[in-house]
């Protein structure tokens, strides 16, 4: 059995491929939205496939993780953000480095075309990241809506960041994330 790493643009994506998807990450997350996976659309996706499987014509899904453009702001800079979204195993196939795996590759994305990395962790997500070299956001968090800044005080301690840019970020400052349907983290 081979697991292949493939790298993908949403544009790229077929109809097959998005249904699978779409069916992986609402198994991993049992409050997943359709919001939700809207928001893990319109970038780049890290898609992990077993040849052994003929659940897909070109295998069967077993990982998923994509990175997509979001403006924050933190220091008084609107930052060009590479935000991590969608990261999921398979159940049976988890703790085996597939995690890893395809982090790698996105946080090279973020290295080469974003001023930041950003992700909102569950609690054994945030084990991963931060054996990565991500940073936990010490400061408080909010969310530019509609209505303006409006804090975001559940998703505080949640928040990661990986700096991409040369340049000092204070992690105990606020940082504002960028309006958007469902969750905002």
């Amino acid at each position: 059995m081979t697991i292949e790493l493939r790298i993908a643009h949403t544009a790229d994506l077929d109809s097959e491929m998005r249904s699978a998807i779409r069916k992986l990450l609402y198994s991993a997350f049992g409050n997943m939205t359709a919001d939700a996976f809207e928001n893990a659309l319109g970038g780049v996706h890290a898609l992990l496939l077993d040849d052994g499987s003929e659940l897909i014509s070109d295998g069967q899904l077993i990982g998923h993780a994509s990175v997509v453009q979001r403006q924050l702001l933190a220091g008084g800079r609107a930052l060009r953000t590479g935000y991590i979204e969608g990261v999921a195993v398979h159940p049976g196939r988890r703790r085996r480095g597939h995690g890893a795996r395809m982090m790698a590759v996105l946080e090279r994305v973020v290295r080469s075309a974003y001023q930041l990395g950003a992700l909102g962790a569950s609690p054994d997500g945030a084990r991963l990241y931060a054996a990565r070299g991500w940073q936990r956001w010490q400061g408080p968090t909010a969310a530019l809506t509609p209505a303006g800044i409006r804090r975001t005080p559940s998703k505080d301690g949640w928040i990661y960041v990986l700096p991409a840019a040369q340049q000092d970020l204070d992690l105990s400052g606020e940082i504002v994330c960028d309006w958007r349907n469902g969750e905002l983290w």
